[in-house]
């Protein structure tokens, strides 16, 4: 409450020389709760009445000048030299109103409450940076990371311990979405460093921390003055790396790289010398002093875990890090765990052993709460049952788990992951289908149970398939709405109905490839999951059994239009949004005619290679298509225009290899249609009506086609132009100023020249994909010697037959960041081009070299350089070396020969 001799007045004058208006207002404290700021700060002067003895009691400056023995004590009116909006708020927080701080104000009003020496503002700032810093939910950041910046430059500035520490705490644990951000470049060198040092330092995984900082330097080179100072703080920053956990692929790929070359070797020998270590020998590491090179990097703050791509990582390393680090210090504490680890080790030595119980004689191991994704793909070494055991006790909340490329990861192991972790609601299975070849024919049944025809009854009472009884006396239900067996050929028509009564809540299936199963097995999937709205069933067996089983609301094929509006709302395929039946054979017209006649929310779907004709798209009723790949089809340019101009929010289309395009279209059917449309129509439609990332088209694909497409294509990402297609010189030399923001070039069977190629090279900086294939016309190696540092993949197929090797030398140079490489009917290089491209692309994953000379003449060795390696393609490249002697090469390669594809002719 106000004293008494508050009724004694001093004028404060403030101006405001960015004001809007020359005028002057007269404002009291007596009403400051009613102030209008906008309108106060429109003025270029402004007089405030306030009380002098409030004044000298709540700041220390307005103490000293009005309570002292200066001159001004005894003034009325008090000039104040301030940002007039800041100023206020001082005075607001004076008389006890509410000031409202973000990451924006803080620093100046900071800055004001230490000037003016106003406690209340200065604890109010310092409440609010403290909660700002530490809050932990999720989205955007509280504090901006070139706000937190200049607060770390001020708390430095003026000796304010705890704002810098602060600021490296935040920091620490926002990393993440901090290295996402255009400003992380400019961190301080000192911020930077406190940060990673700091505990709470959070990071989806080792790799990601590595490569925020090699950007980092990279945007700091300059300013890293003189040379031996940037030396130091290269080393500095980088020796916080735990390089023992970096994947294989990225480690062999920065062996070039100027900061991390040296590390990157060091890695690599520390990898391969935990690879040559069994599983069941592992604990030996238990044995080394300083445990903490082996640690995952987990705090409270974490969210994901991605530790995908290290085939070194065990269920040792794994459980090392979830406990705590005194545990590891203490000698006789480490004596136990290291007996308890090597019972863990023997169950990893067998792989068919339960994990139950492993957890068994250990100290109690930490709870990450907010841990609620992980990703073990490409980590052969787990064993997956043990490893369930720990998510159980240490992930509590996981919902997400990414374990792809793992072949040991069998039905079984899900369901143990179903019953232990009952939260998780997404798994991805996936494993590489690349060297699969679609079925031709259809599979009759893929377990030794005869399965029944399949009718409208089975779909809602169910069969004898497995037996009913067996999944009702499942001791409980999984939670899981999304479940992506992709490629697994090892998944039958039994595991099917096994795993689908546990999912009753599934919605998006993924079973591309998975071509073990047959049209009964995933026909009966979709009766029981009533909740599906995505099936991803490409290169399978799916057929007229399935398709029917969607339809199961029709008592009959073909009813009047009216009639099915009112008879397929119900149906599984009315609420679909993704369906992707690419390549499945099985599917006849008539069936496809009744499957997209009811398919009113789709948002995606595939029809590549399938027998859909012009009357099945004529008679879809969608208009929510984001993603249309109609490639391999007999449909025409009017019954794909029909189908663009009602879904104009199309992004991705893919028709290449439609031979159709170029013709005029039918509508058999005789229904009615709004409006009609040319070939020609087609481009121009898309071009009006859409705004088009990702595009592929191939017959009658030309110059006059990208002119029209020219409005819709401006943010493209990737596109591809294949057989059938002609652009020509004019449209492939203004692709790059008509599409900038390019990620995915590929041109087949055009006609190129180097000039085409350099404007590529020099024009499209986002570039990472680049594919000339059977291209015709004047090219040279020399099209490549502009630089491009994005570019990660590479094909040049039968487009550069007089490639040297001094040509090789010159494409490592320019394309230094490739980790995929194939070239085709390079007949000049020879046994030396291995050694070449080996040193050149130390992280290559996959290369493929096909009628490329004498380039295996004298072996294959020098390939083991590239150490991360998982996809070799070597056919027709010298005589006289059988394939035999080659993969007696790689049976003793020093790769991780895990996921290693091999193609040897």
């Amino acid at each position: 409450m106000a004293s008494e001799s508050d009724d004694e007045f001093v004028t404060l004058l403030c101006t405001n020389p960015n004001a809007a208006e020359d005028t002057e207002t007269f404002i009291s404290t007596t009403d400051i709760h009613n102030w209008e700021l906008s309108a106060i700060l429109r003025c270029q002067t402004v007089k405030i009445q306030a009380h002098r003895v409030r004044l000298v009691e709540q700041s220390s400056y307005f103490h000293g000048l009005l309570s002292g023995s200066f001159c001004e004590s005894n003034l009325s009116c008090v000039s104040i030299q301030w940002n007039m909006e800041v100023f206020i708020n001082v005075l607001k927080c004076v008389y006890g109103c509410k000031v409202d701080i973000t990451s924006k104000t803080f620093l100046s009003l900071f800055e004001a409450a230490l000037y003016f020496g106003v406690e209340s503002l200065l604890l109010t700032c310092k409440t609010w940076f403290s909660e700002a810093s530490s809050t932990k939910g999720p989205g955007l950041l509280e504090i901006q990371v070139d706000d937190l910046i200049h607060i770390w430059n001020f708390g430095l500035e003026h000796a304010n311990d705890f704002i810098p520490e602060l600021c490296a705490s935040y920091l620490a644990r926002n990393f993440m979405q901090a290295i996402s951000g255009k400003f992380f470049g400019d961190v301080p060198y000192n911020l930077l460093f406190h940060c990673i040092k700091h505990p709470d330092l959070t990071v989806y995984s080792e790799m990601h921390l590595a490569d925020a900082l090699l950007v980092w330097l990279t945007a700091n080179t300059e300013r890293l003055e003189p040379l031996s100072k940037a030396e130091d703080d290269c080393t500095g920053i980088l020796n916080q790396l735990r390089i023992s956990l970096l994947p294989l692929w990225f480690a062999a790929g920065k062996r070039r790289s100027c900061y991390f070359t040296e590390l990157a070797e060091k890695s690599m020998e520390t990898i391969f010398r935990l690879l040559k270590i069994p599983p069941a020998d592992s604990i030996g590491i238990f044995d080394d002093g300083d445990l903490d090179h082996l640690r995952i990097r987990l705090t409270e703050y974490s969210k994901k875990v991605n530790l995908s791509g290290c085939p070194q990582i065990t269920s040792v390393i794994l459980l090392l890090s979830l406990l705590p680090n005194s545990y590891c210090v203490d000698f006789m504490l480490r004596k136990s765990i290291r007996q308890s680890l090597i019972n863990l080790e023997r169950l990893s030595a067998n792989r068919d052993q339960c994990g139950s119980g492993i957890l068994h004689g250990l100290p109690p191991i930490l709870s990450f709460e907010g841990v609620e994704e992980v990703d073990i793909s490409k980590c052969p070494r787990l064993h997956l049952e043990s490893t369930i055991e720990i998510f159980l006790k240490s992930f509590p909340s996981l919902r997400k788990l990414r374990a792809t490329h793992l072949l040991n990861f069998k039905t079984t192991t899900l369901h143990k992951l179903m019953l232990k972790c009952p939260r998780i609601s997404e798994v991805d299975l996936t494993i590489d289908i690349t060297p699969l070849i679609p079925a031709q024919v259809s599979v009759i049944s893929s377990s030794p149970v005869i399965v029944p025809p399949l009718t409208n009854k089975s779909c809602f009472v169910g069969n004898n398939f497995l037996g009913m009884a067996s999944y009702h006396s499942q001791p409980s239900v999984s939670n899981i709405t999304r479940l992506i067996l992709e490629g697994r050929s090892d998944i039958s028509d039994l595991d099917l109905q096994y795993i689908t009564g546990l999912c009753v809540s599934l919605k998006y299936i993924n079973l591309k490839g998975c071509v073990s199963v047959t049209d009964t097995g995933i026909s009966n999937l979709i009766c029981r999951c009533s909740k599906l709205h995505s099936i991803l069933v490409c290169d399978t067996s799916f057929g007229i059994n399935s398709i029917q089983a969607l339809c199961s609301g029709i008592t009959s094929f073909g009813p009047a239009a009216s009639d099915l509006e009112k008879r397929c709302s119900d149906t599984l395929a009315f609420k679909l949004q993704t369906l992707h039946i690419g390549g499945c054979m099985g599917v006849d017209e008539r069936s496809l005619f009744d499957l997209m006649s009811q398919t009113q929310a789709l948002v995606s779907l595939c029809l590549r290679g399938t027998h859909v004709v012009d009357d099945a798209l004529y008679h879809f009723p969608g208009s929510s298509l984001e993603i249309l790949d109609i490639s391999n089809t007999m449909v025409s340019g009017d019954a794909l225009a029909y189908i663009v101009n009602g879904n104009p929010a199309l992004k991705c289309l893919n028709a290449r290899g439609c031979k159709n395009l170029i013709h005029q279209g039918s509508n058999t059917s005789g229904t009615e249609l709004s409006s009609s449309y040319s070939c020609r129509d087609l481009y121009t439609v898309l071009g009006k009506k859409c705004m088009l990332e990702e595009i592929a088209f191939g017959w009658g694909f030309s110059w006059l086609s990208l002119l029209a497409l020219r409005p819709a294509i401006m943010s493209l990402r990737a596109i591809s132009v294949g057989l059938g297609g002609s652009l020509g010189e004019d449209a492939l030399r203004l692709l790059p100023t008509t599409c900038p923001m390019l990620e995915s070039l590929i041109l087949c069977f055009q006609v190129i020249s180097d000039a085409i190629i350099i404007n590529f090279m020099r024009s499209l900086r986002h570039l990472q994909a680049l594919s000339l294939c059977y291209c015709l016309g004047d090219v040279s190696t020399s099209s490549f010697k502009n630089s491009i540092a994005n570019l990660r993949k590479l094909r040049l197929e039968r487009v550069t037959p007089q490639m040297t090797n001094n040509d090789l030398v010159v494409l490592t140079q320019n394309c230094a960041s490739l980790v995929e490489f194939s070239l085709v009917g390079c007949r000049l290089l020879n046994s030396d081009s291995l050694r070449l491209i080996s040193q050149g692309w130390p992280g290559l994953i996959s290369v493929h070299l096909e009628d490329c000379g004498e380039v295996t003449a004298t072996g294959v060795s020098y390939l083991f350089n590239c150490r991360a390696l998982e996809d070799i393609l070597l056919r027709h490249n010298q005589k006289g070396s059988p394939s035999s002697w080659l993969l007696s090469q790689f049976n003793f390669q020093p790769l991780a020969k895990a996921h290693i594809k091999l193609h040897l002719t």
